[in-house]
């Protein structure tokens, strides 16, 4: 016998039920139910009154921790919230019977599990994702079982890591699974370290054993997967949801193929820099260009929006149908505001039904789906007559439910009890038994005054009553002196000073009836309240759709409240590769502003002569803005949104890229300026023609000949390979030389001086900067004055100078000359130069590409001197 089996039986039989219960759930915490509480037992203990503040105990040496079972579902979020997984055992047996009350895991729940409204993420998605590899295939497969939501995708290829992981940060997922062996398990942790922190990860070791029957259960056959892995993969995740949610799940029935081909491809960098669905500072929503055009009124629709914002689309026409319906609801305002009026009467259908699929919706839960299905007809009535195609489609998929409505309106209280056991759900009327108990029960106090009249006159005793107490329940009190008079049908039940107490056969029927009405009552509530769920659950698939349609109409609508509100103008759309935007405003900055206007500027980028735009200018002038700005909105019209602009073309880009700012991966050891090369390589990668690229600052991150080098080089290959659209903002003024009439041109930020005043513009405008005020900018930033004066002599002593030092000091022109009198090389000849035997000289199969890169730079340089001098 090993050491745990003879521990197990050496204790109670109640703690070795309680370790087998354990066994059964070794990775969570196991709530384990013990009358009016649920107990945890050694190491949950100390989790639990650590995590959650509360005292530990201890029976025998063993740790115990207790929360009352009424009170549990507030411990319950807080331990989830932390990360961790609750397994709930419940008495299933009766307590009252003798031995061992039996005792079963009911439920188990998760981060990605979650299904109470209060532990949710607000109106967020709650996702649960799960990664199976498969020979060169990474399925990743994932669901919302809070809205019924359910997903699958297929990455292959050398990137299909890279572009897993981007996928994985749009779902912020609660929970991820990973099954069996994972090649790329090391760089994927390292991901979920740096971007989804929170994410509990689970391992299995195994697929399903049970593929196809999963798949039967939950999908249509136009909805299966036909590849054995995709099969494999979601099949794993549904017995992983049946194995801790432990009910009907039969609200996952629809199941989306995630294909990237139809979406703009906005990766990991690019969605955490652009901020569009999460900010940098906490990654909420605040600060986002998801709240700028948040005016959706219903939850589905806030997590449609997001959606949209996250998987903007690539087709043109899928693209104008959206708008076409944007600017139909922006010009008939009065339309709108009939939608917007109505949709606020609609709750989160996808959550509602699928707490009535589980089993825990309760009547208030009843009243709001009733709510909203009352809203239905008069949101079909203010779609009446859509010209659009878009919104003509959404209103022939809304369905009403008027049947359902009106079973909701005759069976449920207008002002019900919050849990099912206090009763008080039913309305009258709605069910002949449950009236007439109770009549009898509200009804016993005249009930017992008839009686009590009429054994008066049975009897003749004038004294008589009929009495209640909670020890010896309903009694007819006689006093003695009245004893005579007492019929033999009377039973004595108990003897006072001065009085007789007696129960008849009537009596002990009453009293029966009387004490099991409220019992009753509750028991035929329920019994209702369950029938009426049932009923529900026929329509669930019907209401999946018409929720789906209720939160594209929101969005819709909710972008053309931020076009009627901020001055937006609809987009126009071309093919020919063309990005024209007039007086373009930053979607996010003009919101922030409260005391100054926001300069709008113009951007114009093409695949010919305006391919690479080059922008210079000083720090805090406006350049990163400009380039979000840029990106944004050709962002915001592939999602179907107008634009902050007086006019804008858009040609739709398969890809954005950016980057911007820096940041250390300390999780991964890797520096700033070693992110930055990764997020450049990535980049250079997997940009197309079709690709719009920002770019801010390169190879600011090393020496200025190392940065400058890798910057020119950067554009060099953007421009020669990539062909793609780009913005790339920089200081190195030198690198303005690569301006030409083909693909490059320069851009800079205005600005105004004046004495020692500079004012910067945020205009920008054709042409390259000749300064960075950066000692401007850190009088900005409130840095000493002694700092910035010395600063000032510092920057004339180098601009006066060859940058050669002697003894670390700076040696002007006069005395570099002085000392080292310059030597000038050999005048070239056409056969040979001096450029030529520099070039033989290099070792080039031993040189790292960064020392390439900057040994090219000094010989171009060299070579244009020389080609002066010819």
């Amino acid at each position: 016998m090993d050491e745990n089996n003879k521990k197990i039986a050496e204790i109670t039989p109640m703690m070795q039920q309680y370790y087998a219960m354990k066994e059964e759930a070794a990775d969570a915490v196991l709530f384990f139910r013990l009358g009016d509480f649920y107990e945890m037992f050694e190491e949950d203990a100390k989790i639990v009154s650590k995590e959650l503040e509360l005292t530990l105990t201890a029976r025998s040496k063993m740790p115990m921790c207790g929360v009352p079972y009424h009170a549990a579902e507030n411990y319950i979020n807080k331990l989830i919230n932390k990360g961790y997984k609750v397994a709930i055992c419940e008495q299933i047996g009766d307590p009252k019977a003798k031995g061992l009350t039996k005792r079963d895991i009911i439920k188990i729940i998760t981060p990605g599990t979650v299904m109470n409204e209060s532990a949710l993420p607000g109106v967020q998605n709650n996702y649960i994702a799960l990664i199976y590899e498969a020979g060169e295939e990474l399925i990743l497969t994932g669901a919302d079982i809070s809205t019924g939501e359910c997903f699958y995708g297929i990455y292959k290829g050398a990137d299909r890591c890279q572009i897993l992981c981007d996928e994985l940060y749009r779902l912020m997922m609660a929970e991820l699974i990973i099954v069996g062996a994972l090649s790329y398990k090391e760089q994927l942790a390292e991901f979920l370290d740096l971007h989804i922190a929170k994410c509990v990860i689970t391992e299995i070791a195994d697929a399903s054993a049970d593929v196809d029957n999963r798949i039967v259960e939950h999908f249509a056959a136009a909805d299966r997967p036909t590849g054995k892995a995709d099969k494999e993969a979601i099949a794993t995740l549904l017995d992983y949801l049946h194995n801790t949610v432990k009910t009907d799940l039969t609200h996952l029935n629809h199941l989306t193929y995630i294909d990237a081909s139809e979406n703009l491809v906005i990766d990991t960098y690019t969605l955490r820099n652009l901020e569009i669905t999460h900010n940098l500072h906490d990654g909420g929503k605040k600060g986002t260009l998801f709240s700028v055009l948040d005016f959706t009124n219903t939850a589905m629709g806030s997590r449609k929006l997001a959606k949209w914002l996250e998987y903007p689309l690539l087709d043109r026409y899928k693209i104008g149908q959206r708008l076409d319906a944007v600017e139909e609801l922006t010009v008939d305002f009065s339309r709108r505001d009939a939608i917007k009026e109505q949709l606020k009467d609609v709750y989160d259908f996808e959550r509602l039904l699928t707490r009535v699929e589980v089993g825990s919706a309760n009547a208030r839960d009843m009243l709001a789906l009733k709510k909203s299905l009352y809203a239905l007809p008069i949101v079909k009535n203010a779609l009446e007559n859509v010209k659009t195609g878009f919104l003509q489609a959404i209103d022939k998929n809304i369905a009403t439910y008027d049947e359902l409505a009106d079973l909701l309106e005759r069976a449920i209280d207008d002002n019900p009890g919050l849990l099912l056991r206090d009763g008080g759900i039913i309305k009258d009327g709605f069910d002949k038994e449950l009236d007439e108990y109770r009549t009898l029960a509200s009804d016993s106090q005249s009930l017992l005054q008839k009686m009590e009249e009429e054994q008066k006159q049975l009897t003749g005793i004038k004294s008589l009553k009929v009495g209640y107490n909670k020890v010896f329940g309903y009694f007819i009190e006689v006093r003695k002196t009245n004893i005579d008079q007492v019929p033999e049908t009377y039973i004595r039940k108990q003897t006072l000073v001065n009085t007789e107490r007696y129960i008849t056969q009537e009596l002990k029927e009453f009293e029966t009836k009387i004490l099991g009405a409220q019992e009753k009552i509750l028991q035929i509530e329920y019994r209702l309240f369950s029938e009426v769920r049932e009923e529900v659950k026929k329509y669930i698939p019907s209401v999946q759709k018409t929720a789906q349609n209720i939160a594209a109409l929101d969005v819709i609508a909710s972008f053309a409240e931020a076009a009627q509100q901020y001055n937006y103008v609809r987009p126009s759309l071309n093919g020919d590769g063309k990005i024209l935007i007039r007086d373009g405003r930053h979607p996010l900055i003009e919101r922030i502003l409260t005391r100054d206007l926001f300069v709008p500027n113009d951007t114009e980028l093409d695949n010919q002569q305006n391919e690479i735009l080059i922008i210079t200018g000083p720090n805090m002038a406006g350049k990163s803005t400009y380039m979000r700005q840029t990106a944004l909105l050709t962002l915001m019209a592939q999602a179907g949104s107008f634009l902050p602009a007086r006019e804008a073309f858009i040609s739709p880009v398969d890809r954005i890229f950016t980057r911007i700012g820096a940041s250390d991966d300390l999780a991964s050891g890797q520096s700033t300026f070693m992110v930055e090369m990764n997020e450049v390589a990535h980049i250079l990668k997997y940009a197309t023609k079709n690709s719009l690229i920002i770019l801010d600052e390169i190879g600011r991150g090393t020496s200025t000949f190392d940065g400058m080098s890798i910057a020119r080089a950067v554009i060099e290959h953007i421009r020669d390979k990539v062909k793609a659209k780009t913005l790339f903002a920089t200081h190195y003024h030198e690198l303005t030389d690569l301006a030409d009439d083909k693909h490059v041109k320069n851009y800079c930020i205005a600005v105004k001086e004046k004495g020692s005043k500079v004012l910067f513009l945020r205009r920008i405008i054709a042409g390259s900067a000749d300064k960075s005020y950066g000692i401007h900018v850190a009088k900005l930033a409130g840095l000493p004055k002694n700092v910035t004066d010395r600063a000032e002599k510092i920057l004339i002593d180098l601009e006066n100078s060859d940058l050669a030092g002697k003894n670390g000091k700076f040696v002007s022109k006069t005395e570099t000359a002085q000392e080292n009198p310059v030597i000038e090389p050999a005048m070239p000849t056409l056969f040979g130069s001096t450029l030529s035997e520099e070039i033989q000289k290099l070792d080039v199969l031993t040189m790292t590409p960064l020392e390439a890169m900057n040994t090219l730079y000094k010989l171009q340089q060299q070579a244009k001197k020389e080609a002066g001098r010819l």
